[in-house]
């Protein structure tokens, strides 16, 4: 959405992208009113005479449908700003309208769950385990020469004293539970933002070593350090990633079909563990690596980070993949009443932080679904 937004404002939208953001104006008008209404009042200062027309869909694909190749220059912007926020208004007023006419009494829920926060488990390379949620901030362990700290806002530091062993490859092993989460710094430098339900495992000598390396199962979002020296490795089950210090993430959850790695700067070279097939990404490509091989697009980067900002972001997204991002971060079961609800689509962004009774309400809004929640444990149902 944010790529498509500034091509618009910067008058260069092709073909395929104006066909997209028809298709999103179309379905979610509340997520460019406001901007587009900033555009108007600085261009003319008064938006509000541009709400009279009629025929929305029509004016959305006058505004869109034209010669293939032709890309809006910036004389036409204004235009276009024009006739978009028209039908933006409209669309808005019609939604408004349905749902006054059409308004339920809320859904009364019989229980609810909270979501979830800073939580890990810290398992040394001699097998023992500390609660990193539960320690006191100050030194926690101590391993060849290596401190181990946690700051006063949770961040796990390590520090490497000059007496280290730098032959030491054992291993320690950070891991988040069902509703849980952790940043972690490495001693190369690297940072580490653990989702729920994932692991990340590394040796102690990572920030000396020839090939820095780790191994992630679940969910990460990754600041390498630069070192051209040394790179960086990143193992999942399907794949290898190769840095040399550049900003990623990866989605590699044994419950997915597909493991996903979504880049926002540098460049990363995937490796495919079966059929050794590579990629190379650049900004804003995401590969996906299934047991057939490697395909890569064009993303909306925002909506693969969200989740180190504190939301969920969904961009028509089917309501099965969606229940187990909730059932990972809120640490519940989910069950279908209905089968035809696991293919229900969302488009939508929702706080991380709030009780999943109101996450669930925000699906509800589409009269496609509805939710009980007994319990630790969220039923689905087709409406």
């Amino acid at each position: 959405m944010n790529h498509l937004l500034q091509q618009f404002k910067s008058g260069q939208l092709s073909l395929d992208e104006r066909q997209e953001l028809l298709v999103l104006v179309e379905a979610h008008p509340d997520l460019l009113t406001a901007e587009i209404m900033q555009m108007i009042a600085e261009e003319e200062g008064n938006p509000a005479k541009y709400a009279t027309s009629s025929d929305w869909s029509a004016v959305l694909n006058k505004v869109f449908t034209v010669d293939k190749g032709q890309v809006y220059g910036k004389l036409s912007l204004i235009r276009v700003v024009k006739w978009l926020s028209a039908a933006i208004i409209v669309i808005a007023a019609s939604f408004s309208m349905f749902f006054f006419l059409n308004k339920k009494k809320d859904h009364v829920y019989t229980a609810d769950v909270l979501p979830g926060n800073n939580k890990a488990i810290l398992t040394l390379a001699d097998g023992k385990k500390i609660s990193l949620s539960d320690a006191v901030t100050g030194d926690i362990a101590e391993q060849s020469g290596i401190s181990i700290s946690k700051t006063a806002d949770g961040q796990i530091v390590y520090s490497i004293a000059k007496t280290a062993n730098v032959e030491d490859d054992r291993k320690n092993t950070i891991s988040t539970p069902n509703g849980g989460e952790w940043k972690i710094k490495l001693p190369d430098g690297s940072l580490v933002w653990l989702n729920a339900a994932s692991s990340l495992t590394y040796s102690l000598n990572i920030a000396t070593a020839k090939q820095r390396s780790v191994e992630l199962q679940g969910e990460a979002y990754f600041e390498v350090a630069k070192d051209k020296a040394h790179p960086f490795i990143v193992s999942t089950s399907r794949q290898k990633v190769e840095v040399l210090g550049t900003h990623f993430n990866i989605n590699s959850y044994p419950d997915e079909q597909v493991t996903k790695t979504t880049l926002l700067e540098g460049s990363i070279r995937v490796l495919h563990n079966k059929t050794q097939e590579a990629e190379i990404l650049q900004p804003g490509e995401q590969s996906i690596v299934s047991a057939a091989g490697i395909k890569v697009n064009e993303v909306d980067t925002d909506e693969f980070v969200a989740w180190t900002k504190g939301y969920f972001m969904f961009n028509n997204e089917r309501q099965e993949s969606i229940m187990r991002k909730l059932a990972r971060w809120y640490n519940v079961e989910v069950e279908y009443a209905d089968e035809a609800a696991r293919n229900v689509m969302y488009y939508g962004t929702v706080s991380r932080f709030e009780k999943v009774s109101k996450v669930l309400r925000k699906f509800e809004q589409t009269g496609e679904v509805r939710f009980d929640i007994k319990a630790s444990k969220i039923i689905v149902h087709k409406e």
